[in-house]
């Protein structure tokens, strides 16, 4: 993770919150009293969020005291303690909510992605995300996928070429579109072509693609294509794939599952946060 990104994106989320001043805290408590700020796990899951806790409570305070009993990537437990802040009462209270919210949902999509994995129960086909993400929070949820035992697909439009359906319809063909980038991009960026039939499949092939990617193909449909595709060509199922169904994706034979729902429909953890004065 971008340490210096996440501190900026922090920095932007308290003053969001914060605005002015905490006018509730401020005025009830004083910069002397100190208090205990415990999050309790209400449910099972797998943790997500440790340097978002440290950075986050470090910005409003570089003198709070961050005890975790839990770090990323592991399972946890209902009842369970995840993380004691130790600090002003005032610093504890203003930012309890902003960083229970991030690591609630990195948490989710971490137990999520987990679960997928599971399903999967696969030595050879990786589980990835997609680029559909909550702007702004691209970076966090992308590294949530990666505590649960995912990858990352693309980061952006910027570090891929990933040729789909509209890109093929304007260029005028799978072959022309393969064409124009690689008259333009370097050496280090890979090529990917979106395919919904055999037909387009052959095409990309010999057009040179890097990546082809089975576009709401069936897992029969997959196994069947991928007979034609040569070694070193990495090849991605997507679309139309959920935990439900995951598993009959498994003998495919494909490289990568991209799963959008990794991230866009995701149930943040429940964890509560406890604050005892000292």
């Amino acid at each position: 993770m971008n340490k210096l990104k996440l501190r900026l994106q922090l920095e932007q989320f308290f003053l969001e919150d914060i605005g002015e001043r905490d006018t509730t805290s401020d005025v009830i408590f004083s910069d002397e009293e100190q208090g205990e700020l415990v999050f309790i796990a209400k449910e099972d899951g797998i943790f997500c969020g440790e340097e978002v806790i440290r950075t986050g409570f470090s910005l409003l305070d570089d003198g709070v005291v961050i005890d975790l009993n839990v770090r990323d990537g592991e399972r946890f437990e209902k009842g369970q303690r995840l993380v004691t802040i130790t600090g002003q009462v005032i610093t504890l209270l203003k930012g309890e909510r902003v960083v229970l919210n991030l690591i609630q949902r990195m948490s989710g999509i971490s137990t999520r992605t987990n679960e997928a994995v599971m399903m999967l129960d696969s030595t050879f086909t990786r589980i990835v995300d997609t680029r559909k993400t909550t702007p702004g929070l691209r970076m966090l949820e992308k590294y949530a996928v990666r505590c649960g035992g995912g990858y990352n697909h693309r980061f952006g439009l910027y570090d891929g070429v990933m040729i789909k359906d509209n890109h093929i319809s304007f260029a005028g063909s799978i072959t022309k579109a393969v064409e124009k980038v690689k008259a333009s991009i370097g050496h280090m960026v890979k090529i990917e072509v979106e395919i919904e039939s055999k037909e387009q499949l052959l095409e990309a092939i010999n057009a040179g693609a890097d990546v082809i990617m089975f576009d709401n193909r069936t897992p029969d449909e997959i196994k069947e294509w991928m007979k034609l595709v040569p070694d070193g060509i990495v090849t991605e199922a997507s679309g139309g794939i959920t935990l439900e169904n995951l598993y009959q994706y498994k003998h495919t034979g494909v490289h990568v599952i991209s799963l959008g729902f990794l991230t866009h429909t995701i149930q943040s953890i429940d964890i509560s946060a406890k604050v005892h004065v000292k």
